[in-house]
């Protein structure tokens, strides 16, 4: 038989469960029901106020907005004097640090032109019977010597590679005491030897302190001539690597390619020391091309002066590192008289033309403004006449970089009283 208390627990769990799920049913029913009445009420919302559930939301932000946007706005401005005062911290750090990276123990050679004789002895060996010793010097050196001063002899010549060969050369003749026209081409072959090994010997420690590895045997030559160049009294040597090495410290700071910018600030200025018509940058961009240095480095140097747009960050940089390093406090000099005398030669030059009236030098003697009588010379010959005056004045003169000649043709024709 059946157990009578199992029985009566098993009813009883009957009974509970049956209960529980008349509760279940109760709490749906009034779930519905307050469901049901939630959405009256929106209903009856919507209705007196003819929004909808979003247009009432969105009209809610909108006067939340409004009614908070003064106070945004000042926190906006706030926040952005707050970058703008941290951004020109940060690059004022940046370009401090840069600079101090471009710090370099290299000790420039100036390019010297002049030789002191010790007495007119030696003097008059070196100029030799008829003055056939001095021509020799000159057609084997491509130099024009001049023995004006006393004790002194002036080299002039606009490539300055010759004119250190000449230099060097002339400093051996003094201590030979065989003076004569063979000799004279000898030494000077075995001096253009030398001098090559001294160019090349110096591009390669210029690249290597650098950290550029990678160049062509030739490109490090003609990097070496930079020994013997200056420009305002800066040597171009000590400007390329003062250059690349802040250039490379910008770059890391900002997250530039570094190898990009090693080299590109490293031969930014090698039209300087190339042989040719045009800027130094036009000069330096076919080189780059013959021996196919990548793009992105040809467009860095043709940009550093911003000839045209910049078209990456890496060209920016390179433009920036040239200018710091260039406009440095003791980086460049120029002696005020002779940078007087320029500037009036110059305008002596353009003056002895016909037609003209006047003539102005300035932008350092990078331009020349010249005036021209309109009654004169008429607009073909005026165009003509700014190209002889451009040509004669970079012959003639030592002027760092391309002279620019503007010739201005004014006619005005006035009619009655004032």
């Amino acid at each position: 038989m059946a157990d009578p208390d199992l029985i009566a627990l098993e009813k009883k769990l009957i009974e509970r469960q049956e209960k529980i799920e008349s509760e279940r049913e109760a709490l749906e029913r009034e779930k519905k029901h307050i469901a049901d009445q939630k959405e009256e009420y929106v209903q009856k919302i919507q209705k007196v106020s003819g929004l909808t559930s979003d247009e009432a939301k969105a009209e809610l932000l909108k006067e939340v907005e409004g009614r908070e946007s003064q106070t945004l706005a000042k926190i906006i401005r706030e926040r952005e004097e707050e970058a703008k005062r941290t951004a020109d911290k940060k690059s004022q750090e940046i370009v401090v640090e840069a600079m101090r990276h471009g710090a370099v123990s290299y000790i420039p050679e100036y390019t010297v032109s002049i030789v002191r004789i010790p007495d007119e002895e030696i003097k008059g060996r070196i100029i030799g019977k008829e003055g056939r010793n001095i021509r020799a010097f000159e057609q084997a050196t491509g130099v024009d010597v001049d023995l004006d001063e006393q004790g002194i002899i002036r080299l002039s010549s606009f490539d300055q590679v010759r004119r250190e060969i000449a230099r060097r050369s002339l400093e051996k003749l003094i201590a030979d005491t065989r003076v004569q026209p063979f000799r004279i081409e000898e030494i000077v072959e075995e001096t253009k030897k030398e001098v090559e090994r001294i160019m090349f010997q110096e591009g390669e420690r210029l690249t290597q302190e650098a950290g550029v590895f990678n160049l062509p045997a030739n490109l490090i030559g003609i990097l070496g001539r930079s020994k013997f160049r200056t420009s305002y009294g800066q040597n171009l040597t000590l400007h390329l690597l003062e250059a690349s090495k802040i250039a490379i410290h910008l770059a890391e700071e900002v997250g530039a390619d570094v190898d990009v910018v090693r080299i590109a600030a490293l031969v930014h200025d090698i039209g300087k020391v190339v042989p040719g018509d045009g800027s130094h940058v036009k000069l330096g961009v076919e080189l780059l091309k013959k021996y196919n240095i990548p793009q992105p480095i040809i467009d860095c140097v043709a940009q550093h002066h911003e000839d045209i747009p910049f078209t990456s960050v890496e060209s920016v940089i390179v433009h920036v590192a040239d200018a710091i390093s260039a406009a440095r406090p003791g980086a460049r000099y120029e002696d005020v008289e002779e940078y007087a005398v320029r500037l009036s030669d110059m305008e002596d030059i353009a003056k002895k033309y016909e037609g003209v009236e006047d003539a102005y030098a300035f932008e350092a003697g990078r331009e020349l403004r010249v005036i021209i009588n309109p009654g004169k010379l008429d607009d073909n010959a005026t165009t003509v006449l700014a190209d002889k005056i451009r040509e004669e004045v970079s012959k003639s003169l030592a002027i760092p970089g391309e002279v620019k000649v503007t010739a201005i043709r004014e006619f005005r024709a006035v009619s009655g009283n004032e």
